[in-house]
């Protein structure tokens, strides 16, 4: 198998130069766009694995890159952006961005995301697989059931689903309105408490210690995110 197709969408020839060598590093190959249409261009004849997407490009908003790419591919996008704004995150990914990441960063969080971005879409804790395991938990959404050191766990029906939305794309991120919508439905879009206390309960049941979580990760202001590869 070659190396993953890496297409970096950045106007700053700095940025482009710094992403570029860690990802090469990584083994992977690389391709550059500087604009918002030579993007366009470009993920449509090179068919990337993965787009490392600026939102902030000169021709043009980045959410609308995403969301003309997500009419035709499922590929996973990470998101970079000195936009350190909350509403601005939660756009990008409910527009189909998988994960954000602010500037500056370093190089180990930055192919720590990558890394879990390509390990789903190459398969690893992707939708299709009816068990996913991380750490001793270990999630079989045929039978329902999940289980922890071999022990099964009574989740209620909502702390399920809300683990299921996990399991279905490990690594993302959950913004509260995803997660209010598949698991409560349009009519509660606004209740973010309904949110936040039953992932409370939920980390409880899966977390050796809640208030220091390993697997559910909160996104502050934004979501959470199960980190799989803790």
């Amino acid at each position: 198998m070659g190396a993953a197709r890496v297409l970096m969408i950045e106007d700053e020839p700095e940025i482009r130069r710094f992403v570029r060598m860690a990802l090469e590093s990584e083994g992977l190959e690389v391709f550059e766009a500087g604009t918002l249409q030579r993007g366009l261009i470009d993920s449509a004849t090179r068919r990337p694995e993965l787009v490392v997407l600026d939102l902030g490009l000169p021709d043009g908003d980045g959410l609308d890159f995403i969301r003309e790419f997500r009419g035709w591919s499922a590929a996973p996008i990470l998101v970079l952006s000195a936009r350190e704004g909350e509403e601005r995150k939660v756009q990008a990914l409910d527009a189909g961005a998988d994960d954000y990441l602010v500037k500056p960063f370093g190089v180990a969080e930055l192919l720590a995301r990558v890394r879990v971005q390509l390990r789903r879409r190459s398969g690893g804790g992707h939708d299709s697989d009816p068990v996913l395991s991380f750490g001793d938990i270990v999630v079989d959404r045929t039978l329902r059931q999940v289980s922890r050191d071999g022990q099964r766990l009574h989740l209620t029906p909502i702390e399920y689903r809300l683990l299921q939305e996990f399991c279905g794309a490990p690594g993302r991120v959950m913004t509260y309105q995803h997660l209010l919508k598949a698991v409560w439905g349009p009519d509660h879009m606004e209740d973010l408490h309904y949110v936040r206390v039953h992932m409370a309960n939920l980390r409880k049941k899966i977390e050796a210690d809640p208030n220091r979580p390993r697997w559910l990760i909160t996104e502050a202001g934004v979501g959470y995110r199960l980190n799989p590869k803790a």
